[in-house]
C-alpha cells in the first residue's frame, strides 16, 4: 500500500474553502429571506482521507456524510466524531444494510420501498429505528436510483406501515444542467412535493430537504433546501484509486 503523505498546503486549503463555502451557504440563506443558520453544511467525505476531514471538523464541522458503506467504515475510527452527525448519502444496495445499519446517524438514500423493507427488517432484529430520507430520482434518470415524484406518496405511504424505520424528508441529486435557472426548476419541484406532503402521511415527516452539492447549492438553498451536500468545494477534486 502506498504510504500517505499529509499534504500541509491541502489542509490550509480545506480550511480556506470550508471558511468560504460556510460564509457563502449562510449567505445565500439570508438572501432567501431566511436565518442564516437555517441551512446546515454537510462536508461530503468521499474518498477523503482522514487528516482532512478532521481539520473541518477541527473548524466546527458537525455533519458529514459519506457514499460508501465500506469507505466509511474503513476510516471512521481516525475521524474525530464527537459531537459530529453522520450520514449515509450514497447508493445503499440491500445486502449492505446490516453492515451500516445503527453505524450512522441518517441514511439519506431510501431510493425503493424494497431498501426500506431491508432497513426495517434489519432494524428490528436490532431493537433500533433507522432515520432517513427518501430519494427522489427528479429527473427520471436510468443511471441513478430513486423514487419517480409522481409515485413518492404512495410509497411513503407503504414506508410508513413499516417498524423500525422513520422518514424524516427528502434528498436529491438533479440531472447536470446547463443553467441555474434549470436547476432551481428541479429543486422547486422536490419543494413542492416536500410542502404538498408536509405532515399528511402518518409516521412520516417533512423535516428535512438535503439538496444541492459543491456545483449547484446556492440555487438549491433559493428554493428552500435545508442541508447541503458539499465535498470538492471543499476538500478539492477527488481523487480516485
Amino acid at each position: 500500500m502506498e504510504r500517505f503523505i499529509l499534504d500541509e498546503a491541502r489542509l490550509k486549503a480545506v480550511e480556506e474553502n470550508y471558511k468560504r463555502v460556510l460564509t457563502s451557504v449562510k449567505e445565500a440563506a439570508v438572501r432567501a429571506g431566511r436565518e442564516e443558520g437555517s441551512v446546515r453544511l454537510m462536508c461530503v467525505t468521499k474518498t477523503v482521507e482522514p487528516p482532512y476531514i478532521n481539520k473541518a471538523l477541527e473548524l466546527g464541522a458537525d455533519l458529514i456524510g459519506e457514499n460508501r458503506v465500506q469507505e466509511y467504515l474503513g476510516k471512521r475510527d481516525e475521524l474525530n466524531l464527537n459531537g459530529v452527525e453522520r450520514h449515509l448519502i450514497g447508493h445503499l444496495q440491500t445486502n449492505k444494510v446490516r453492515q451500516i445499519a445503527g453505524e450512522v446517524d441518517m441514511i439519506e438514500s431510501v431510493s425503493s420501498l424494497k431498501l426500506a423493507k431491508e432497513i426495517s427488517r434489519v432494524c428490528s432484529s436490532r431493537g433500533i429505528t433507522a432515520s432517513c430520507l427518501a430519494e427522489v430520482n427528479i429527473g427520471k434518470e436510468e443511471s441513478k436510483s430513486g423514487i419517480y415524484i409522481e409515485e413518492l406518496r404512495e410509497t411513503l405511504c407503504e414506508i410508513s406501515e413499516l417498524p423500525n424505520i422513520k422518514i424524516k424528508g427528502l434528498m436529491t441529486i438533479p440531472p447536470i444542467c446547463e443553467s441555474e435557472a434549470q436547476a432551481r426548476r428541479y429543486f422547486a419541484e422536490v419543494r413542492r412535493a416536500f410542502d404538498d406532503i408536509g405532515e399528511s402521511i402518518s409516521g412520516v415527516e417533512m423535516k428535512i430537504l438535503s439538496m444541492g452539492m459543491s456545483g449547484d447549492y446556492e440555487a438549491a438553498i433559493a428554493e428552500g433546501s435545508n442541508i447541503v451536500r458539499v465535498g470538492s468545494a471543499i476538500f478539492g477534486a477527488r481523487k480516485y484509486f
